[in-house]
């Protein structure tokens, strides 16, 4: 799945799945699948810092990645570091929601 795709999704996700982070200033929509035990989340979040992506793994928080261009130079160390993670299998699967 190329890029562009991947933040078409997302953002049409975010437009329909969005809820605030409680000061009506932050607004945020996560995806996580589930596998072996195991669990992988993205958040995007959207507030006066700018576009975040805050990354969990088993639900601990891994990082947090400013900015798409950062987000999307991250996909492939994503999917190297954690297995669960397949950027086609898990956008996909967002996908299937909208």
């Amino acid at each position: 799945m190329d890029n562009q795709k991947i933040m078409e999704l997302f953002e049409a996700y975010f437009d329909k799945y969005k809820k605030t982070e409680g000061d009506m200033s932050s607004w945020s929509a996560y995806w996580t699948i589930y596998g072996q035990g195991q669990n992988f989340e993205i958040n995007l979040t959207k507030c006066p810092l700018g576009t975040r992506f805050k990354i969990f793994s088993n639900h601990q928080k891994i990082e947090e990645i400013a900015g798409w261009e950062d987000f999307l130079a991250n996909l492939d160390r994503l999917e190297s570091e954690h297995p669960l993670f397949t950027r086609s299998d898990f956008f996909t699967q967002m996908e299937e929601m909208l």
